[in-house]
């Protein structure tokens, strides 16, 4: 499998007692769907992916766990593991709903706008600034739009289609209209 066939889970922050427990960081809204989690993969440099089976988890506040993983059973077995970043396969994602969609699953999705119509489909998603933009391809220009609430109308998954209303005169800027 290759990184993009898995989603970033969260990470392991340190060591809990001295039996080899970790502390999770998960970085998700509602830890709720991990509660009962059997197994995670843990990235471990050059080597990948490595399955691990959890034999315990007890989730904390702040979206922390300690979690017990078989075959780590002393702190310096755990102590390898700190700084880890923590994946499970894509189709573990929990369904989302209305106008909540995750970055991978709308890429190639149509962006119609209310007063633009069509200005082309999803290429990319920019997440490293302050909010998330959609990168749109339209005949080989690149629009960018934030993803807000107030702009995103309606997801049509199963047309994968996009209704927004970006803000006036925004993508008339790319388009040089």
């Amino acid at each position: 499998m290759d990184k993009k066939d898995y989603y970033f889970l969260g990470k392991i922050t340190k060591t809990s007692g001295f039996n080899g427990n970790l502390m999770f960081f998960f970085d998700v809204d509602d830890t709720t769907p991990y509660i009962d989690l059997e197994a995670v993969f843990v990235e471990l440099g050059a080597k990948g992916f490595i399955p691990f089976v959890i034999e315990k988890i007890s989730f904390r506040h702040n979206n922390t766990a300690i979690v017990k993983l078989a075959d780590i059973e002393t702190n310096e077995d755990a102590v390898s593991l700190i700084g880890c970043d923590l994946f499970l396969p894509l189709a573990f994602l929990p369904p989302l709903k209305g106008k909540k969609f995750y970055f991978h699953e709308i890429m190639g999705f149509s962006i119609i706008d209310k007063n633009q119509g069509d200005i082309g489909f999803v290429t990319d998603v920019l997440d490293n600034t302050s909010q998330p933009v959609f990168v749109i391809n339209k005949d080989n220009d690149e629009i960018l739009v934030p993803m807000t609430d107030e702009i995103i109308l309606n997801v049509d998954r199963e047309n994968k289609v996009i209704e927004i209303e970006a803000p006036e005169g925004l993508i008339d800027i790319y388009l040089n209209k």
